[in-house]
């Protein structure tokens, strides 16, 4: 089944990948920056976003999920490496694809899966913060109408900054989080990245200076990832950057793109 995606601008292929519980619309604040020069595809990934939930008969793991975009691809007519951004779980399908050759370059925003063991904290995060959302819907949504709720209630998951998001945003974020089909499953499947020593395409790994999900310690290992990888570590950016400083997300893209 295809999946859910938003299909914008001309020129060689630029894939955008969300994180987990997020959709295509993590994407919108700078979309239109990185549409001028290129074709833009941001996909909903299976079982996120309108994107229908993964087979059944599979398990949702970055691997299998990875092979899926490329079958996504393919039916879009794409066979060739392209360029892959991805942030949080999508810098992992990013890493992935630059692994099994999908890839001709990759910006990986906060990446998952560089760790030695997945941190319980991160899991004790989300799945606290879906719970609440199923639990308040509806107080949670009106908290989102206050620039400080966001600021304080988004804090961890998408970054400092909060604040700068349009409240209509910030509700469609909860709606996507809570809506999120396949969201246990994905999450429970998470193991880490292995076997990126030989990835001979342009890496650029890059993670915020106020990142406070995945830290420094537990979640930005190098060791499997090639010596030639770059690591920049932007100033200010939480977990989701798109919001805070979305001149500096695409510029890092345009930038590090081939």
């Amino acid at each position: 089944m295809m999946w859910n995606k938003l299909d914008v601008g001309s020129g060689r292929p630029l894939i955008l990948l969300h994180g987990i519980g997020m959709s295509h619309k993590a994407w919108n604040p700078i979309i239109p920056m990185l549409s001028k020069s290129r074709r833009v595809i941001a996909f909903d990934v299976a079982g996120f976003g309108n994107s229908p939930k993964f087979p059944l008969t599979q398990e949702p793991t970055i691997g299998n999920l990875v092979i899926a975009l490329a079958e996504q691809l393919h039916e879009m007519g794409i066979d060739e490496p392209v360029d892959i951004v991805g942030n949080s779980m999508g810098g992992w399908m990013a890493l992935e694809a630059a692994r099994i050759g999908l890839a001709r370059s990759v910006v990986a925003i906060s990446p998952a899966g560089l760790w030695e063991i997945p941190p319980g904290y991160v899991k004790r995060i989300f799945f606290s913060l879906r719970h609440t959302i199923q639990l308040m819907p509806k107080l949670s949504r009106q908290l989102m109408k206050f620039s400080w709720c966001r600021e304080v209630f988004l804090a961890i998951p998408i970054g400092v900054g909060g604040r700068k998001m349009p409240a209509i945003d910030a509700i469609d974020s909860l709606n996507d989080f809570h809506n999120a089909s396949d969201f246990e499953r994905t999450f429970l499947n998470a193991s880490r990245f292995v076997g990126g020593h030989d990835i001979k395409i342009p890496l650029t790994i890059a993670f915020g200076t106020k990142d406070w999900l995945l830290s420094k310690k537990d979640c930005q290992m190098k060791t499997e990832l090639p010596s030639t990888t770059k690591w920049v570590e932007p100033k200010g950016w939480g977990h989701v950057p798109m919001w805070n400083d979305p001149q500096g997300v695409a510029k890092l893209i345009l930038e590090n793109i081939s």
